[in-house]
């Protein structure tokens, strides 16, 4: 239901206020537009924004396809207050910033030799060339500065059906660039997770090319993937719950899916968590996905440290009882509340009335507030340097120990001791 409100609202704005008639859109419009003959159109919008302006989705990234080439849209704009950056000149790409928005410029272009990982193109001013070089109906759907619509693949009609489909041979497309393999999974679990049997033919028969893409490739995409809000539903899907794990054997538990259902309304969900329920066991499973691609270290981090964590807990039975204030003062509340989730998906046992009573333990608890830093220390006589810091730490440790109390006989006493 929300859901449909705020696509309602985005729904209204967009016929009130369309993106595209941003001035600072129109001015970049006009200025591809400059010295162009009335009858030829130099630009359009294409892509995401196009479809998710179509579908009433907020709009971040704004593409742009271009007759243009990459030096004749530096000229353009050499005297203006846009900065143009190359971003993939050798592709045909460069990119605008302006103010908190980017807009990414690429010349039309068609393939004349691809090995599934690069492709060897050739600039066209074709509008349907550049149309049927691109991934999927539904991002191929071109839009002017005035709003008309130019969609020589029906991926509008496809859109209004959720119908996530290559243009033309499935087989044809997969060849050219084997990452759409991938990316063909994140759009259907956008729209619709169901797979026709041909394409999912022509996936599995190509799935080896995967192993010609870079994992940093492969990581982009797939963390795409996990921030959907509709990747619950995989499971929904044999043929794409099949394609996934052929892609990702790594992620031995998806079906923690089913429990995490169960509860994820009444919180928060993350890539992160998602991460978690999804690889970590008793062994050395999220070691393994993090060495493999090379992740970013905050995700290496935050799964080592839910391994950590769920093993106290296993070992600790007043982890979210008695030792809850301390452990939310040491990790923050929405990391319990992660582990929370976590351990009710790895755990069968555990019924949905007791992860609810730890969550609103969690949420109720109040986040206890050390009493001295510093400036309360210089004040009794120490100095800046590591005793200082030693001193804190110990101070803090037996605030901590002690319920999150200290008296200043303790205070004194830690001090003295610490100087001697």
């Amino acid at each position: 239901m929300l859901n449909q409100c705020l696509n309602f609202l985005q729904y209204i704005k967009n016929l009130i206020y369309p993106f595209y008639r941003n001035k600072d859109l129109k001015f970049i419009f006009k200025k591809l537009q400059e010295d162009a003959p009335e009858d030829v159109i130099t630009a359009r919008f294409v892509g995401g924004c196009v479809r998710k302006y179509l579908s009433n989705e907020k709009i971040d990234d704004i593409d742009i396809a271009t007759i243009l080439t990459t030096d004749q849209i530096k000229e353009k704009f050499k005297n203006t207050k846009l900065k143009v950056i190359d971003t993939g000149v050798k592709h045909g790409t460069v990119t605008i910033l302006y103010k908190n928005y980017k807009v990414e410029l690429t010349t039309l272009r068609k393939d004349i030799k691809t090995d599934g990982r690069h492709a060897e193109i050739e600039y066209t001013d074709d509008w349907k060339q550049d149309s049927e070089r691109r991934d999927f109906t539904i991002n191929a759907i071109y839009l002017d500065i005035n709003g008309k619509i130019f969609d020589p693949q029906m991926g509008k009609n496809d859109l209004k059906n959720n119908n996530v489909k290559f243009i033309g041979d499935p087989q044809k497309r997969i060849e050219e660039d084997y990452l759409r393999i991938i990316r063909f999974v994140r759009f259907k679990i956008m729209y619709d997770i169901s797979v026709e049997q041909t394409t999912s033919e022509a996936i599995k028969q190509n799935l080896d090319g995967i192993k010609k893409i870079s994992k940093e490739r492969i990581l982009i995409e797939l963390l795409k993937i996990l921030n959907l809000k509709n990747f619950l539903k995989i499971n929904q899907s044999s043929n794409l719950r099949e394609i996934f794990l052929m892609i990702f054997p790594e992620f031995l538990y998806l079906n923690r899916l089913e429990r995490l259902k169960k509860v994820y309304k009444q919180s928060e969900l993350n890539r992160d968590i998602i991460l978690g329920v999804l690889l970590i066991d008793e062994k050395d499973n999220h070691e393994y996905f993090s060495h493999k691609y090379n992740v970013s270290n905050k995700i290496r981090w935050n799964l080592d440290k839910y391994k950590k964590d769920l093993t106290n807990i296993n070992n600790d039975k007043d982890f979210f009882e008695n030792n809850l204030a301390k452990n939310i003062y040491l990790n923050g509340k929405n990391h319990l509340i992660a582990l929370n989730l976590i351990y009710f998906s790895m755990n069968t046992k555990i019924k949905i009335n007791d992860f609810l009573t730890i969550l609103n333990k969690i949420l109720k608890t109040k986040v206890p507030v050390f009493p001295i830093d510093g400036e309360f220390l210089k004040q009794k006589g120490l100095r800046e340097g590591q005793s200082l810091g030693n001193i804190l730490k110990t101070l803090e440790k037996e605030w901590m120990n002690n319920n999150f109390k200290i008296s200043n006989k303790k205070i004194e006493e830690i001090i003295q001791i610490n100087l001697n």
